[in-house]
Formats: structure tokens, C-alpha cells, sequence
């Protein structure tokens, strides 16, 4: 796929999730992975919603701007991802409702989250370990992105929200569209209780949909 229709794809996915609610203002970030080996991706304080194709930011994987505005403070800890992950050609970084508001509880499980309340969320993502807060754009994000991705394709920001990636732009955006569904689904179900999927049910599904 040519760069020309890398740069759409991206403003496209992003206002989808835009008008969705998946991202407000300036908020989050999205990048992909071009087939040069270089980084695109949102400039620093734009919005999801009013993206310009010949604006966006093109970096190497050790952040040199090549062309466009300059990226985000938090591109460190896309690089991060990308590094750990040689298979992965798109990230997302949102601070979707749902998501962010899990990341603000204090009983979290650090390793995972969410618990596996459907097959969907198990296939997609598997586990959502938490990262302690660290101030947004601090380099010290990517160290900890950096130590889980080899193992986790999406993480949770503690009071920030989630990273997460895929194969491509297109899988990044639908893992977190699911995870963000599974986070809203938790807490409808909390104040009730919930039935989760065994330690079988998950082996068996991790067996027949093991993620690359």
C-alpha cells in the first residue's frame, strides 16, 4: 500500500473514533508503521476530528521529524511499542471514557485489568496490565511500554487511559474498540456481579486464536 493512502487510512480511522467519543480536542494519539520503516503519525495538539493528510508527522523509529509538524510528546512510547513489536504496524493511544475511567480505580489488578468477560476481549487483547501513573510525555512511559509490549499488545495508563496496537492501523483501531466495549461492559456489570470465563475456557481460546 502506497503512503499516499497510509496517510488516509489514518485520518480516516482517527475520525471514526473521533465521532465516536473515543477521543475529545487534542486528546490521544495514532501512528502506523509505513512500509519504508518509518513512523506516521498525529502532530502535537491536534484532534482526531480535523486531521490533514499532508500534515502528519513522519518520524524514523528513533523519532527524527523527516516531514510534517512535530509529533507528540508521547511518541516515545509508540516507538517503544514498535521496537518490542516487529510484527506491529499500527498504534492507538486513547482517552476513551470507559477506558480512562477504569484507569482511575485503586483496586485495579495490575496484571490484567479487565477481567476475560468475553471470548472477544481474550482473542483481541488477552491481558491489560497496568502501568503506574507517570506524567504524560515522560520518557519513563516508554521504559515501562517498552517492558511489557514483548508480551502485551495493549496496556493501561494508570489516570491516562490505553495504548494499544495491531498488525496494522485498521486491527489497532478495532482491539481498541473492543477493549474500550469490554471496559464499558465491566462496569455495567460490577454493581451486579459477573461471570467471567474459566482459566479453561481462556486456554482453549488461547489455543485456537493465538495472537502473533
Amino acid at each position: 500500500m502506497s503512503e499516499y493512502q497510509l496517510r488516509n487510512d489514518l485520518v480516516r480511522y482517527a475520525r471514526s473514533l473521533y465521532a465516536r467519543g473515543y477521543s475529545s480536542g487534542g486528546a490521544g494519539n495514532i501512528s502506523l508503521k509505513l512500509p519504508d520503516g518509518n513512523i506516521l503519525a498525529t502532530p502535537t495538539n491536534s484532534s482526531f476530528g480535523d486531521l490533514d493528510a499532508d500534515q502528519l508527522s513522519k518520524v524514523t523509529m528513533t523519532g527524527e521529524l523527516i516531514s510534517g509538524q512535530k509529533a507528540s510528546k508521547e511518541m516515545l512510547m509508540h516507538l517503544a511499542m514498535y521496537r518490542q513489536r516487529p510484527t506491529c504496524g499500527g498504534i492507538v493511544h486513547l482517552h476513551s471514557p470507559w477506558l480512562t475511567a477504569l484507569s482511575c480505580l485503586s483496586d485495579l489488578n495490575d496484571e490484567n485489568a479487565l477481567p476475560p468477560i468475553t471470548p472477544y476481549y481474550v482473542m483481541r487483547v488477552g491481558k491489560l496490565p497496568v502501568i503506574p501513573y507517570i506524567r504524560p510525555g515522560s520518557p519513563k512511559i516508554a521504559d515501562e511500554v517498552e517492558r511489557l509490549a514483548g508480551e502485551h499488545n495493549a496496556m493501561l495508563l494508570a489516570n491516562h487511559g490505553p495504548i494499544i496496537s495491531g498488525k496494522d492501523i485498521r486491527e489497532a483501531c478495532f482491539n481498541a474498540e473492543e477493549l474500550e466495549e469490554t471496559a464499558k461492559l465491566y462496569f455495567i456489570l460490577k454493581p451486579h456481579g459477573m461471570r467471567t470465563l474459566s482459566d479453561d475456557n481462556v486456554a482453549e481460546l488461547n489455543a485456537t486464536f493465538a495472537m502473533k
